[in-house]
């Protein structure tokens, strides 16, 4: 992938061409990838992901009128429109950018305009949440630009608001929030009830490694609200609003909820339980438990929520068998994108290079295999 600095400069480069004069602001926003907690977010529970050094820059500027310009470097197209009035439009990046307009204006903030360029390295389609990095980005652009001194917590929820009214993806909250409020070196424990949040020191001595499959997710959308329905089923069984609410015990108590919605209600309590110990595991440093609690959380995606996939399935288990690693898993929705793995540092290229040859080998396919640190959330850098 190009490196931050040149990417930069080409972003720079280009806002110089189009608008004639060098931007006042630059701004970034991550990736991240997903360590523990998966489909428990939108059961208000508890997920345990971290920014990822991969994400979106911003060259602006801002304007003395309404006007939004924004022009991507990658995609060659632009998002124009008018503060005072815009509407819905084609389903495209620029979408996203009116939708957390939109949605910061439902909450009565006041926005100025303001011209652009963005460009960004995160792999599309790969689950790492690209497109929570763009409606964060603009939703801290909105707020230093028109002084709104918005928390993570509201630069998260108008981003999810975005996105699941304006663009129509009902995704949870997990997304956002990390990449509003990631610490470098962290990852993030999520009460995705309250939105409090933790910061949970990764220990120096292992790296993260996300693997991309180079499969993409199919059918994700109905697959995704059919696991949101089963779930309120199961929290409607054992008579609670949400999945959060029910424990083990119940689960082992009463096993008259059969089929799917049982078998996703294991899940979710399940989940919720191995990202509360995993937090704990990490900042322990035990390194071998976290994994153990990676594996077990992959094989419940698989067998019990049914979302991985035949390749993430390989990758997971190449990666679990590969010396230095420590546990794997898939990351994400699910049916294709990526997984990831925590390595001891020293063991990293070996294992990126063994995991390449043996998932090629396997699948006949070329995985994008990378480490990453943890990033810092959106911010800007000047």
């Amino acid at each position: 992938m190009m490196e931050d600095k040149q990417l930069i400069s080409e972003l720079l480069e280009a806002f110089v061409d189009k608008f004639g004069s060098t931007p006042q602001h630059l701004f970034h926003s991550p990736g991240r990838v997903n360590l523990i907690g998966e489909h428990t977010d939108y059961n208000d529970g508890f997920v345990m992901p971290m920014a990822i050094d991969y994400g979106i820059w911003f060259a602006v500027t801002p304007r003395h009128d309404t006007q939004i310009n924004l022009h991507s470097l990658e995609f060659e197209t632009s998002c124009h429109f008018d503060l005072k009035r815009f509407n819905k439009g084609k389903q495209f990046w620029g979408e996203y950018v009116k939708g957390v307009a939109w949605a910061l204006q439902e909450a009565g903030h006041k926005l100025t305009g303001w011209d652009g360029y963005v460009v960004g390295n995160i792999p599309k389609g790969a689950g790492l949440s690209s497109s929570a990095a763009l409606e964060v980005g603009i939703a801290k652009i909105f707020s230093e630009l028109s002084n709104l001194n918005l928390a993570p917590e509201e630069l998260a929820t108008r981003g999810q608001l975005a996105e699941n009214k304006w663009v129509g993806v009902n995704c949870g909250i997990m997304d956002q929030m990390i990449i509003a409020a990631g610490k470098k070196h962290h990852a993030l424990l999520i009460d995705c009830r309250d939105l409090s949040y933790k910061h949970v020191p990764i220990p120096s001595g292992v790296s993260v490694v996300v693997m991309d499959t180079a499969t993409r997710r199919g059918l994700v959308d109905s697959a995704y609200n059919e696991r949101r329905e089963q779930c309120q089923r199961a929290a409607d069984f054992y008579k609670k609003s949400v999945l959060r609410d029910v424990d083990l015990a119940q689960l082992a108590e009463e096993p008259q909820l059969t089929g799917d919605e049982f078998k996703r209600a294991k899940h979710v309590v399940g989940e919720n339980a191995r990202a509360l110990d995993g937090a704990k595991a990490l900042a322990d440093n035990a390194l071998a438990e976290f994994g153990a609690l990676m594996k077990q959380s992959h094989t419940s995606l698989k067998d019990d929520f049914e979302v991985s996939s035949p390749a993430l399935n390989s990758i997971v288990e190449i990666a679990q068998a590969t010396d230095g690693c420590f546990g794997a898993r898939m990351t994400g929705a699910g049916f294709g994108g990526s997984a990831v793995a925590l390595v001891e540092f020293d063991k990293v290229t070996e294992f990126c290079d063994s995991v390449a040859q043996k998932y090629q080998k396997a699948t006949g396919l070329r995985a994008n295999i990378y480490s990453s640190k943890a990033a810092q959330g959106t911010h800007k850098l000047y």
